[in-house]
């Protein structure tokens, strides 16, 4: 992609290094020195309840120091991301009047390891996510390692994919999808996987038309849309579940198949438009 380094985004929240040091440094974010540990080990016994678990890392264990080197050596990353994060949300100022709806911006939130969102507790584990209850996106960076090393689909733009589409869930949100689709999960639970797939394949879609937006504009090189596709595709339910030697079970789809990720980025990234990322018509 073709983007000038430099500078981070007003919207993005940095918890990188959010926590004390190791040892008795700092626990679980808080920053507890050796005399409040001692503090609450004597309450612990008064009350006769286990005060000190709450202050250490969420199974228990310490939260390591937070290392400057790696903060440093992220740094480009952080950049090109504050770049990715301004440019789809000004796409999305543009576009969004034209469907009824004014854009209001979200927040990226960079962590490591673990934080607190909106919706609970927040972990590497599970990868990049949107809470609407905060409206905020969640990713710790070494997410865009694995994408590389275990999904295979490196690139810049396999890295732009992942964080449009999960404002493409913000976008949902905007619109009363995300309400509507949540809603009717509850009211029929047995279509929740059918409704969680649409969704998904719904931000690949919306994705895709902010990746329409960079075709006209001249940001993409030669070979980033396919970059863009092969990252859809590694993160089709099919495709990891072949890749953990688990069977493929369409009924437990939560995200669609590689072909449907690919196949719906794709119509995004044709078309342009959210008129033409209708998943939820039947077909």
């Amino acid at each position: 992609m073709r983007w000038t380094p430099g500078g981070v985004s007003e919207d993005i929240e940095d918890r990188r290094d959010e926590g004390g040091g190791g040892g008795f440094g700092g626990f679980g974010g808080r920053g507890l020195g050796i005399g409040g540990i001692l503090i609450l080990g004597v309450l612990s016994l008064v009350f006769r309840r286990d005060l000190i678990t709450p202050f250490l890392g969420g199974d228990g264990t310490a939260v390591s120091a937070p290392n400057p080197a790696k903060t440093a050596a992220e740094q480009p990353e952080v950049e090109f991301v504050s770049f990715v994060l301004d440019d789809v949300q000004r796409t999305w100022t543009r576009l969004l009047p034209e469907s009824g709806a004014a854009y209001r911006h979200a927040k990226l939130v960079l962590f490591r390891d673990a934080t607190e969102s909106g919706c609970g507790d927040a972990r590497s584990a599970t990868g990049p996510f949107y809470c609407p209850q905060d409206e905020k996106v969640y990713i710790d960076l070494g997410f865009f390692d694995e994408l590389k090393a275990r999904f295979k689909a490196p690139g810049e733009f396999a890295q732009a994919y992942v964080l449009a589409h999960e404002i493409g869930h913000h976008v949902q949100k905007i619109l009363g999808i995300e309400q509507n689709v949540r809603s009717q999960m509850r009211a029929d639970p047995g279509e929740q996987n059918v409704l969680s797939v649409r969704l998904e394949l719904q931000a690949d879609c919306l994705a895709g038309v902010w990746g329409h937006s960079t075709q006209n504009r001249d940001i993409l090189e030669k070979g980033d849309v396919e970059r863009g596709l092969a990252a859809a595709a590694a993160v089709g339910d099919d495709r990891i579940a072949r890749a953990a030697g688990a069977r493929v079970a369409p009924e437990r789809f939560t995200h669609g198949s590689s072909q449907q990720r690919v196949s719906w980025f794709r119509r995004g990234l044709e078309r342009g438009t959210v008129a033409g990322c209708d998943t939820f018509v039947r077909r």
